[in-house]
């Protein structure tokens, strides 16, 4: 088991199947050693229901930082899906994290928040990384949060 997967397993966490793209798109797209994954949302929960709402209206920050923590989850699986070996990343590069919010949110970090921190939790160092965190009016069927991931990764 990787060093990567043994982590995850410490944390408690299990993969899902990497998520499928919903439209005309590729899930990944590599361009030398690096990674780029198409936007990921939260996708359901563990008891099958689903994260749907915006910030700043009926979610709170709190619910926010568990969707883009699940969203992370979300990552991580489309990461294990193309490189079968998760330590085969050297470096979380980017992350686009766009926020389903109201135009007076002004939180959209501390909601990202969820997904940066597990990805420090899982892979170190190597999980730090610069960010974007912005509010949008909307996002596909109404989740809360979708985030784009750029990696490094080794051959």
């Amino acid at each position: 088991m990787s060093k990567i997967e043994s982590r995850l397993q410490e944390l408690g966490i299990t993969l899902p199947d990497s998520p499928a793209p919903l439209a005309n798109y590729v899930p990944v797209v590599r361009t030398g050693n690096l990674i780029y994954l198409s936007g990921v949302g939260p996708m359901a929960k563990s008891d099958g229901s689903e994260y749907k709402g915006k910030l700043g209206d009926n979610l709170s920050v709190d619910e926010g930082y568990d969707a883009a923590r699940l969203t992370a989850v979300n990552l991580i699986a489309r990461l294990k899906g193309y490189l079968g070996d998760l330590d085969r990343v050297t470096q979380i590069v980017k992350l686009l994290s766009m926020v389903n919010a109201t135009p007076d949110f002004t939180e959209p970090p501390a909601v990202s928040n969820g997904c940066s921190d597990l990805m420090v939790e899982v892979f170190g160092d190597r999980g730090r990384h610069a960010r974007s965190a912005i509010g949008v009016a909307t996002l596909p069927g109404g989740i809360p949060i979708e985030i784009e991931l750029i990696a490094e990764i080794s051959d």
